[in-house]
């Protein structure tokens, strides 16, 4: 069946081509995409739904948590639907002012979810390097408060990326060799001077990735430090646990943000396909793997992500099973008095 071919071509519009190059494989291209961001979905929301229905859970560690898995709700949420539209429907147009509000809401999320780690980085310092003060630093008041921070910083990084696009005059040309509005992109089809929006760009990645990683490997370094002073074997193996979840999903974070980063500017002979892909896939992978990286590392998660599972998997059981039984006690009523339709009403309604 031929495609829907639903682009457009005026003024006020962008065209996204997907995967050039690979237009062919779009439908097969789609399968990987849309099974992550649905097991990213499920993951995430599963995560949520635990701490937020489980009082013992609700405290700084998982509130952090739960910060975490919005970013990974809205990260693939503001690039897998329009990228399916594309390899399913041919949907290739999207507005001016729409391909600016996605590139500002992905940078922002991307800010955000920096900011998170930071603090979860800053979390684990004061609960193995601080413990006794651990409650009065890190409230569950003041980790609302260090999340508005953070949400606040990254608006303000990140505005004035649409800002100065928007005063831009963009050539005839507005084809996006890409599945997502990325500003580097953008930027590329800029027909005036794009100095001020290239040096700003390069201040903020260098200043936010420079700024996070210096914190969070200086907050490492110390519980290092801190876990060597300590005597205890068993003591040692502890403290170094509750950081393995954290410094999993740093990894998954930074490691493919630095490769596109490096691929980018010193990649020249590899294949655009090749740096779209990657683009996605850093879009796409650590929001599907930090739920598991943490239901299989947090001892206290998971068993709490079992208990509602079983719980909920026996309720349907004995719903099931009760059920069965009203309608087992019922057929086999014997009413020789004939008052079986009473007796009927009496079972169905207990």
């Amino acid at each position: 069946m031929a495609p829907f071919n639903f682009t457009h071509s005026d003024a006020s519009t962008f065209i996204l081509m997907g995967i050039p190059g690979l237009e062919a494989a779009h439908i097969w291209i789609s399968i990987p995409f849309f099974t992550f961001y649905i097991v990213s979905l499920l993951g995430n929301v599963m995560l949520l739904s635990v701490v937020g229905k489980e009082q013992t859970l609700q405290k700084p560690m998982y509130l952090l948590l739960c910060m975490l898995a919005l970013t990974d709700i809205a990260t693939p949420t503001f690039v897998v639907p329009k990228a399916l539209g594309i390899f399913w429907f041919n949907l290739k147009g999207i507005t001016v002012a729409g391909c600016l509000t996605q590139m500002f809401f992905l940078h922002t999320i991307s800010v955000m979810h920096s900011s998170t780690l930071v603090t979860m980085a800053f979390d684990r310092y004061v609960a193995i390097c601080n413990p006794l003060r651990y409650a009065t630093i890190l409230s569950n008041a003041q980790i609302a408060k260090l999340g508005l921070v953070g949400f606040i910083r990254a608006v303000l990084f990140i505005l004035p990326l649409p800002l100065l696009l928007s005063q831009q005059t963009f050539c005839a040309n507005r084809i996006i060799p890409h599945t997502q509005c990325e500003h580097i992109a953008m930027v590329k089809m800029v027909c005036g001077d794009i100095s001020v929006n290239r040096i700003y760009g390069f201040v903020l990645t260098f200043v936010i990735n420079g700024f996070d990683l210096t914190f969070i490997a200086l907050s490492y370094g110390l519980i290092i430090r801190a876990v060597l002073r300590i005597s205890s074997h068993k003591a040692h193996q502890k403290a170094l646990n509750t950081c393995t979840a954290h410094i999993c999903v740093m990894l998954t974070y930074y490691t493919p943000t630095f490769f596109s980063i490096l691929t980018h500017h010193f990649g020249q002979g590899i294949a655009p396909y090749v740096h779209i892909i990657l683009a996605d896939l850093y879009l796409l992978i650590p929001p599907m793997l930090n739920p598991i990286i943490y239901g299989v590392k947090t001892k206290e998660l998971r068993d709490k992500v079992v208990k509602y599972t079983c719980r909920s998997s026996a309720d349907t059981k004995f719903t099931q099973s009760s059920a069965d039984t009203r309608d087992d006690i019922s057929s086999g009523l014997q009413c020789p008095s004939g008052n079986c339709q009473i007796v009927r009403e009496y079972v169905n309604q207990h």
